[in-house]
């Protein structure tokens, strides 16, 4: 299986590996949301999976299918902390020994889940050193497989079942918007919503600060930057994956930006009109739909809230000035 050949089939498969290993999240709407934009908003809610993240789909789908050599040396990740908890708890469930390379300056509340996964952490400086060139080197000094957090095949068709879900619940969409990191989520998600709804235009939504998607998609050329600065941690990409990139090419239709204040007051409307605890990565779906790039009148929405992994003390420093 190759970029190129990446199709329904294989999120079929895997969404077969993880029914009754991942929780089928719900699909939340909101009169208030729908009101506002003149829409009706299906939102795909997977800050209620298991580890606060969709990043546990793809994590287990992977591992799943390790040899039983692999399983037995262990496996190694580098995440600033979704990617990271979804491998630890993954590997705790399939018993496989992980190694799990993060950035010192990650949410605290992601390295104490991760760690409390049973992972050992390896912890790197993201302005100086390179988290995959550390990942590498691991798996090469102790025999690990390496899973990076988007840029894998296996990854990519787990991280699709969100969209497969959630067209199964609530049937044909005009658009799909989803969180862009490096492309894992959306390259899965957009996979699906051309096979089963090839009418349904898919568009991914990066930090404002780190449009390195956006760039790559225009120019038809992977563009690399330097280290996003924005509260969005789960997206500070500084590039697409050689696997994401041209799935992404042939099956999305925009890539669009949102800027963290977008952000802050995404966070502060689903807290406040939905009761629920979302993180700045898993609001960039919401931050579109609510801001004024897309007019999306009298559509039918589906809006991916990537997850809810986020310090309470950090959460509420941000809504300070929204609220």
């Amino acid at each position: 299986m190759t970029g190129a050949t990446f199709s329904y089939d294989d999120v079929i498969r895997a969404h077969e590996r993880l029914v009754g290993i991942i929780s089928q999240t719900p699909v939340l709407t909101s009169t208030t949301a729908n009101e506002r934009l003149g829409a009706q908003l299906y939102f795909k809610c997977e800050n209620f999976q298991r580890m606060g993240a969709f990043k546990f789909r793809g994590a287990y789908n992977a591992l799943a299918q390790f040899t039983p050599e692999q399983r037995r040396l262990g496996v190694v990740a580098f995440s600033s902390g979704n990617h990271a908890q979804g491998i630890a708890l993954a590997a705790k469930l399939l018993g496989i020994p992980a190694v799990i390379v993060m950035p010192t300056d990650a949410p605290t509340i992601k390295l104490e889940a991760t760690r409390g996964y049973g992972a050992e952490v390896v912890l790197y400086d993201r302005a100086t050193e390179d988290r995959e060139a550390i990942g590498q080197r691991l798996a090469y000094e102790r025999g690990l497989t390496l899973v990076p957090p988007y840029d894998h095949l296996q990854v990519m068709a787990g991280q699709g079942t969100v969209a497969k879900e959630l067209f199964e619940e609530v049937g044909s969409l005009d658009v799909l918007l989803v969180p862009l990191g490096g492309g894992g989520l959306l390259s899965g998600c957009a996979t699906v919503a051309k096979a089963l709804h090839p009418e349904c235009r898919v568009i991914g939504v990066e930090p404002e600060a780190g449009n390195d998607g956006q760039r790559s998609f225009r120019s038809h050329l992977i563009v690399h930057i330097d280290l996003p600065v924005t509260i969005a941690d789960g997206a500070q990409t500084q590039h697409l994956g050689r696997h994401t990139f041209p799935v992404i090419l042939e099956r999305v239709d925009d890539i669009v930006t949102a800027s963290d204040k977008e952000l802050v007051e995404a966070m502060a409307f689903f807290a406040s009109r939905m009761k629920m605890l979302v993180e700045p990565t898993g609001c960039l779906g919401a931050a579109a739909a609510f801001g004024d790039q897309l007019d999306l009148r009298g559509q039918r929405v589906g809006v991916v809230i990537s997850g809810g992994n986020i310090d309470l003390t950090r959460f509420s420093s941000l809504l300070q000035g929204a609220l």
